[in-house]
């Protein structure tokens, strides 16, 4: 068990205001099965694409991770590519939504939301 929880600790790190907007959008829908899926596929410009997305789904594999109240999931495959990941909410007049900010893209596209 100790293993598990050292193979798991590098993975994806949800910012404490991320967790509350994330809490805030599940109250919003008022329930409590649902968690935060974040996983990679192919796609995009860059090669890859990030999903978010709520999910009440449990898939063999999944790595869970708790935030808080919050938990973030990430299947077998999407995990090692966003080890070191931090996902954020960012409010300004600019921008609003989500970010991740990954240490292991090479590189992104303009848009921000596939990388290689």
């Amino acid at each position: 068990m100790t293993t598990e929880a050292t193979t798991t600790t590098a993975g994806i790190l949800l910012t404490d205001v991320a967790a509350t907007k994330v809490s805030a959008l599940l109250a919003q829908e008022g329930r409590d099965d649902l968690n935060l899926r974040v996983a990679v596929q192919p796609g995009g410009c860059s090669g890859l694409k990030y999903q978010l997305y709520f999910d009440d789904r449990n898939m063999d594999g999944d790595i869970v991770r708790e935030f808080g109240a919050v938990k973030v999931i990430t299947d077998k495959m999407s995990d090692p590519y966003l080890s070191g990941a931090t996902i954020d909410f960012v409010d300004t007049i600019e921008k609003q939504g989500f970010t991740i900010d990954n240490p292991n893209a090479a590189g992104s596209c303009a848009c921000g939301d596939s990388f290689n």
